[in-house]
């Protein structure tokens, strides 16, 4: 059971309880889940109870306990813990949760770059209005492309864009003028002290200098974007996707692709043990990975996708030493799961800094 089928489980829960009477709400759209947090247990948690207990009426407890009764003993699902104040611990059984990794990768490889991404039709349309002002522009045009791949109609405008922003950092907007009665959210980081600076690093690294603090922090430049060293973080995150790709280049030579399965057992072959031991954190920020989609979307913040794929990146770079055969090995189902695993890794990596406005070469 992926996260993505877990979500579709607890909405049916719902549901089932909304026909049976038990509760008065209307029936979510999604079901966010995720590793649980402190004080939790489980392989997932959601706090979807607590969203529901004001327009049920009921506490969040009560709302809680409702929703467990109808997710005990559903296939793949092993137990469910309350904790706090309503949250939903899941523990999936021994074959589901086993299943996990595989049906997380199938599900990322065939979504490639748009996993995460959500369809929604309808809804009214989202204006963004930008100041003029270099950083307020980029932010806009990247929180527009967020909620774009939520499924929200969105339209950007800004008081004004310098021909030089689109010529260095490509930001454009659907349009211009002065902030109109229409205008839905207005975009207003704190600005950029030195845009010279900025501008001065080209397109990514400047993008990244603009787009990883958060909104209300100030904007370091300085060249230390452009050192293509582990210390900069938008190098580990290209360097790791740039990685995922040899791996699929040299794979092909050795006559095998990827294919999700079981990564092998701890000393089966040279590079077993290194896969283990990072599977797991990195099998969880795949996982994530639409949540915080959906989070940077909603609260109209860039920075926590930025944040999110640097924690993807460092996640999965010591397993990929692992993945191809070593020496005499010959590629086995192992390294096909193995490969799968890092190809999934790519494919969140190239999607979220796509998303960005960022490129993710095949080559560094």
């Amino acid at each position: 059971m992926t996260p993505v089928e877990l979500s579709r489980t607890v909405l049916h829960a719902v549901r089932r309880a909304v026909d049976a009477g038990e509760l008065s709400v209307a029936v979510p759209e999604r079901a966010v889940v995720t590793p649980p947090g402190p004080g939790g247990c489980g392989d997932y948690a959601t706090n979807v109870a607590l969203q529901l207990a004001r327009p049920a009426g009921q506490t969040p407890q009560r709302v809680a306990e409702v929703l467990r009764r109808r997710l005990v003993g559903v296939g793949g699902i092993a137990d469910v813990v309350l904790t706090g104040p309503g949250f939903i611990n899941i523990s999936l059984d021994e074959g589901g949760g086993g299943a996990v990794g595989v049906g997380l990768v199938a599900e990322v490889l065939r979504a490639g770059g748009r996993y995460g991404h959500a369809e929604r039709a309808g809804g009214a349309v989202v204006r963004l209005h930008c100041a003029r002002e270099v950083r307020a522009v980029v932010v806009g045009e990247v929180v527009g492309r967020l909620l774009r791949a939520q499924g929200v109609t969105v339209r950007t405008s800004a008081e004004g864009v310098e021909p030089r922003w689109t010529d260095v950092l490509g930001v454009r907007v659907d349009g211009g003028g002065s902030e109109a009665a229409e205008v839905s959210v207005n975009v207003r980081p704190v600005p950029v002290a030195d845009p010279d600076s900025l501008l001065a690093l080209g397109r990514d690294a400047g993008r990244w200098a603009l787009l990883r603090p958060a909104g209300h922090d100030r904007v370091r430049g300085g060249a230390g974007g452009l050192v293509q060293r582990e210390v900069n973080p938008l190098f580990r995150v290209r360097y790791v996707h740039a990685r995922t790709r040899a791996l699929a280049r040299n794979a092909a030579d050795l006559g095998f692709s990827a294919e999700p399965g079981a990564l092998g057992e701890a000393g089966a072959d040279a590079g077993a043990e290194r896969v283990l031991l990072a599977a797991p954190a990195t099998l969880a920020a795949l996982g994530d990975h639409p949540r915080v989609l959906a989070a940077a979307a909603e609260h109209r913040a860039p920075d926590r996708l930025a944040r999110h794929l640097v924690a993807v990146a460092d996640a999965a770079l010591p397993l990929l030493p692992g993945v191809l055969p070593r020496g005499g090995e010959k590629p086995s189902a192992a390294h096909r799961a193995r490969l799968a695993l890092a190809e999934a890794v790519g494919a969140v990596l190239a999607g979220g800094l796509s998303l960005l406005g960022i490129d993710a070469p095949d080559h560094i």
